[in-house]
């Protein structure tokens, strides 16, 4: 018999899963409150990070600690009154990012971000979105000698252990690269291994008519209505009561709100994000995607324009936009490249789920059956949608997954 699964939350993630299990022969239905990729997959600097195999820890020097006190950067903000409430996820964060503690992380994380590419590969091939997709890498500048050094000596270590690849620049090589880049830099560092997307938005949208074309489906529908039924598991949608052998929950920073309603505690916290499209002056050309390293915002030549991204602010979920460090991206950006107009009505903003371990929750649901969660991706959402949708489908459909998972089982914070 056809097994068949709903799958909550459609972005990246979701989609990625969804298209990995109908593959399998299962009957899917996709579900969210809106259309695929509207919420968290939506903004993002559009990078396939494939050499992004250490994730982003928490400060440990007590200098720069003292800085973020001040709460005037732009990689990083906070909301004085959210802090209480994240107390306890921050202290977790901090502690798991001491070196050591980092390091075993790092050794863990490192099999899905190495297989990135490959299984992005395998999907924007099968959805014919090539054309979203550039494979030239992206780059980060420097404007002081010790922090473009400690990027080399760095990136080294990631060679030797992790086989990614890079090549470091002098001024000269970001002048030859970006003629439309002003600045005292000092130089810089291009990963080569990334690709990077024209358009996310337009990727996730692809993927979903990848998996429309295979015979799933997609509804609209609300996970707070998700309950047990029988020996599977139900929930309303725009089409009525739906149920299913197996669900999935899919649903990024809102997967504690759905968790907690079943029993289940992650300490899972959000790092928000903003961002806005830009034209340019005269006849100015961005060539690469590109960090402005120790300000802490990025620049991407996407479809819809320069997108300024900015770090994360740490906010509750449901706190009102405060895009400060958008504001202070942008006036800084200005000074280096010739931005234009602001060409969105308003600055987006997206919440990214991360965990205090900093590595996501992929596997079967401690004390339910049929119940799955993909979760807690962090900065590496549309990174790591794809590998996380195969090893999930296999880990549901009997088979063993093709790198080994264990080290993100839910098991670890709900034993």
């Amino acid at each position: 018999m056809t097994k068949n699964a709903i799958v909550l939350g459609a972005g990246i993630v979701g989609v990625s899963t969804a298209i990995h299990l109908q593959r399998r022969g299962w009957q899917v239905t996709l579900i969210d409150r809106k259309e695929p990729g509207n919420e968290t997959s939506f903004g993002n600097a559009g990078l396939i990070q494939r050499e992004g195999v250490m994730p982003y820890g928490f400060p440990q020097q007590l200098s720069l600690l003292l800085r973020y006190a001040l709460n005037n950067r732009i990689d990083a903000h906070y909301h004085l009154k959210a802090l209480p409430s994240q107390l306890t996820f921050l202290a977790r964060y901090w502690w798991n990012s001491n070196p050591k503690r980092h390091e075993m992380i790092t050794k863990a994380y490192a099999p899905l971000i190495e297989n990135s590419i490959t299984e992005h590969k395998d999907l924007i091939e099968a959805s014919h979105a090539e054309a979203l997709i550039r494979r030239d890498g992206w780059m980060k500048i420097f404007r002081t000698e010790a922090k473009r050094d400690e990027a080399f000596v760095e990136a080294a270590l990631w060679k030797d252990q992790f086989g990614v690849s890079y090549e470091s620049l002098n001024s000269a090589d970001i002048a030859r690269l970006e003629p439309n880049i002003t600045g005292d830099f000092v130089g810089g560092l291009r990963w080569i291994d990334p690709w990077s997307v024209l358009d996310p938005h337009a990727l996730t949208r692809a993927y979903r008519s990848y998996f429309e074309s295979l015979g799933g489906r997609f509804v609209t529908g609300d996970a707070a209505s998700l309950g047990p039924a029988g020996s599977g598991w139900k929930i309303m949608t725009s089409e009525g009561s739906l149920e299913a052998d197996d669900a999935v929950l899919a649903l990024g920073p809102w997967a504690a709100v759905a968790t907690r309603r079943l029993g289940y505690s992650f300490p899972l916290g959000v790092k928000r994000g903003y961002h806005m499209h830009y034209g340019v002056k005269g006849n100015a050309v961005l060539n690469n995607w590109t960090l402005d390293s120790e300000r802490g915002y990025f620049l991407a030549p996407m479809n819809k324009g320069v997108r300024l991204t900015t770090g994360a602010e740490f906010a509750t979920l449901d706190a009102p936009k405060t895009p400060v460090q958008l504001d202070r991206a942008e006036a800084v950006a200005r000074t280096i490249f010739p931005l234009g107009e602001r060409l969105d009505p308003e600055p987006w903003m997206g919440a990214r789920p991360c965990t205090p371990d900093m590595m996501p929750i992929i596997g079967k649901a401690p004390r339910h059956q049929g119940l799955w969660f993909a979760f807690g991706h962090a900065h590496h959402g549309l990174t790591l949608g794809p590998v996380t949708g195969r090893v999930l489908a296999e880990l549901m459909s009997g088979e063993t997954p093709f790198i080994n998972i264990s080290a993100y089982s839910p098991n670890r914070f709900n034993p």
